[in-house]
């Protein structure tokens, strides 16, 4: 078959995709009415996700990564037709948790940015967002202490997570051999300190308090350059000078979002919750038992001091599983009795593999 009748076969596929959406678009509407009558809240975590991922089974040409990322824009538009969102996030804009909330909701959402964790969630909570974006831990430097400490304060629910692959790029509009000073936030700098030690030993490495206000300092002064995502290159006009330069090919960070109401049951949750142990000796081990006992998988345990008494700790916890299973609540009915206080963040539809 000749070009000019490949193009026409891909115009004649291009109309029936548009006429697809216009169809689904005309549902949308339709599910929005049933929407406002039940008083069911817009942004269903389980079905986008479960959508997408039965469409990547099906999927057998198409990159499974650019599927998602279609249909992404595909539900971010369809929301925008029910009621726009307004996002919040963890800013400024430029930032990982920036591009986080943008796989998560598109770019027909209103991405708000915040000076702060705590303005997230505020904002949440004031109703001046419908929904929040915020850092829970990297794969390689741990958790993000700030935003566990606002759970035990907050009465947000965790609706969603969001796994990000971290890739930092060295940017500037600088050549490499022209760069005396290197500019990013701590973290970023952290995970690249083998690359600077091997390829610019001798620059000036200077903490920035986030990626993109590294990159806005980059593009101010001579002979600088920033540690920083594409979004950030992009926005300040700065070249790639080299990509993915961090120490570990298995850099990821996990994002929260948070809202007020739970969202449904999905088929694969996880669960988030929050506790303290009466000050004895063996008070840990006796709680983590009921887990142990109903074979509940915990994927992630953190301390933190409570900042009330001096030596006493909260215990932060991940399991599979959903607060309505079977197992689930007999693990949780029994860990009250064993435990000083307990707050279940939320369920949550579970990511696999950074999907």
């Amino acid at each position: 078959m000749e070009l000019k009748d490949l193009r026409k076969k891909i115009d004649e596929v291009d109309e029936k995709l548009l006429s697809a959406l216009e169809e689904r678009s005309e549902l949308i509407l339709e599910v929005a009415e049933q929407k406002k009558k039940s008083n069911s809240p817009v942004y269903d975590p389980v079905r986008e996700q479960e959508i997408i991922e039965e469409l990547s089974k099906k999927s057998v040409k198409f990159p499974k990564k650019h599927l998602r990322a279609v249909y992404t824009e595909i539900m971010s538009a369809s929301r925008e037709l029910e009621q726009p969102l307004k996002i919040s996030f963890l800013g400024p804009e430029a930032t990982f948790t920036n591009m986080a909330a943008l796989k998560k909701f598109g770019s027909s959402s209103e991405l708000v940015a915040m000076n702060s964790i705590s303005d997230v969630f505020k904002a949440v909570e004031k109703d001046q967002a419908d929904y929040g974006v915020v850092p829970i831990e990297n794969s390689t430097e741990g958790t993000v202490t700030h935003t566990v400490d606002m759970f035990l304060y907050s009465d947000l629910q965790i609706v969603a997570e969001i796994s990000l692959e971290i890739n930092h790029n060295l940017i500037s509009k600088y050549k490499l051999s022209e760069i005396k000073r290197v500019y990013s936030n701590p973290q970023a700098l952290a995970q690249c300190r083998e690359w600077l030690s091997k390829n610019l030993p001798k620059a000036e490495l200077i903490e920035a308090s986030s990626t993109a206000k590294a990159a806005e300092l980059a593009q101010l002064y001579h002979s600088s350059a920033a540690i920083a995502s594409e979004l950030a290159a992009e926005k300040f006009k700065l070249n790639i000078l080299a990509p993915a330069i961090e120490d570990s090919p298995h850099n990821t960070t996990r994002f929260l979002v948070i809202g007020k109401k739970a969202p449904p049951k999905a088929k694969r949750s996880k669960t988030s919750i929050v506790y303290s142990v009466p000050h004895k000796s063996g008070a840990l081990f006796d709680s983590l038992e009921p887990i142990n006992k109903n074979n509940l998988n915990m994927t992630k345990i953190e301390s933190r001091p409570t900042k009330q008494k001096q030596w006493e700790y909260v215990f932060f916890i991940d399991f599979t599983g959903h607060v309505e299973d079977e197992e689930v609540k007999k693990a949780m009915d029994e860990l009250k009795k064993r435990t000083a206080f307990l707050k279940i963040l939320g369920s949550y539809p579970r990511e696999l593999n950074g999907d």
